[in-house]
């Protein structure tokens, strides 16, 4: 090596690898929406591509903790105690709504 430190080295590496986990995809905007989303990203001085990347993550966290949510109460229903009708309705819907 000409001079280059080993930790010089396997910084280099770990930065390539970092770029081979990254895909570059199109991704079509209405240009009004580009436009507003560049000086977004540039006043937090982030990459519009980070800044794709949170916000895909977080869309995904968020219906995947919908999806638990649902399963709990789901199951909160399934396993719901007895309220004394023994799973038996004695009334109708009109007599419910009677005034």
């Amino acid at each position: 090596m000409t001079g280059r430190s080993p930790t010089h080295v396997t910084y280099l590496r770990g930065t390539l690898q970092n770029v081979k986990e990254q895909t570059n995809v199109t991704l079509s905007l209405p240009e009004s929406l580009l436009r507003r989303f560049r000086v977004f990203a540039a006043a937090r001085n982030q990459s519009m591509s980070s800044l794709m990347t949170l916000a895909i993550r977080e869309l995904i966290e968020q219906d995947a903790q919908s999806k638990r949510a649902k399963g709990r109460f789901l199951e909160r229903i399934r396993n719901a105690p007895d309220r004394g009708t023994k799973g038996k309705i004695h009334w109708t819907r009109d007599e419910l709504h009677e005034r």
